[in-house]
């Protein structure tokens, strides 16, 4: 990931936040969209069945926001909320060792 960072947080009930933001120009801005739809595709090809209200038992759901600013800055926003099992899949497959 070039623009987006998530950053994690763990819920009382056993539920994790993924949350990442990106502001940019606007000709950077099909990057960062580039970049979550990375993200959204891979939740979607490896938990398929698993989307919606994770405290109603599912494994994943998403909230992705996109505001254009002054200037012409463009930020983009993606919150994730995942059960243990998908937040374990998710950092193997896009923090690398040191991040």
């Amino acid at each position: 990931m070039r623009y987006l960072s998530f950053d994690l947080s763990d819920g009382d009930d056993g539920v994790a936040t993924l949350e990442a933001m990106a502001s940019t120009d606007a000709k950077q801005h099909g990057a960062v969209k580039a970049e979550a739809q990375q993200v959204l595709d891979w939740a979607w090809q490896h938990f398929p069945r698993g989307h919606g209200p994770v405290e109603e038992g599912m494994d994943w759901d998403h909230d992705l926001q996109v505001q254009v600013e002054a200037g012409g800055w463009h930020t983009l926003t993606l919150t994730l909320t995942g059960s243990p099992a998908f937040v374990e899949a998710f950092l193997a497959a896009f923090v690398t060792a040191g991040d």
